[in-house]
């Protein structure tokens, strides 16, 4: 298996407990910072495909929360991944790319099982 990727923002709370999580396994990962190196529209692309524009965009998250009403009415996958691309925190995280598969969000036991 080629050493997972873990999409996310440094500073967020969950993103400690996946990063804190994967070091006390000794788990060797790339991190992406996607607010400071940004995200592609073709990763975007794909974690929707796999897991539906719904669950990749953070509804409960501030960043959202703050978008004019407008913005959030009728959204669908396109519109949703224009809001992810332009605000990159508005990304469920973290997103842990595994190759053929991402897991999104953090949960130690399905980080265990899949990284077994």
């Amino acid at each position: 298996m080629t050493e997972p990727c873990l999409y996310g923002i440094k500073a967020c709370d969950t993103m400690k407990k996946a990063r804190t999580w994967l070091d006390d396994q000794g788990v060797a990962y790339q991190f992406h910072d996607y607010k400071v190196a940004g995200v592609d529209r073709a990763s975007l692309e794909k974690w929707c495909a796999e897991h539906g524009w719904d669950k990749v965009l953070n509804r409960a998250g501030t960043t959202f929360r703050k978008l004019a009403d407008e913005q959030k009415a009728d959204l669908d996958q396109v519109r949703a991944i224009e809001l992810m691309l332009a605000q990159p925190s508005m990304i469920k995280r973290p997103v842990l790319d595994l190759g053929d598969r991402t897991l999104l969000g953090f949960k130690p036991e399905l980080y265990a099982a899949a990284l077994a």
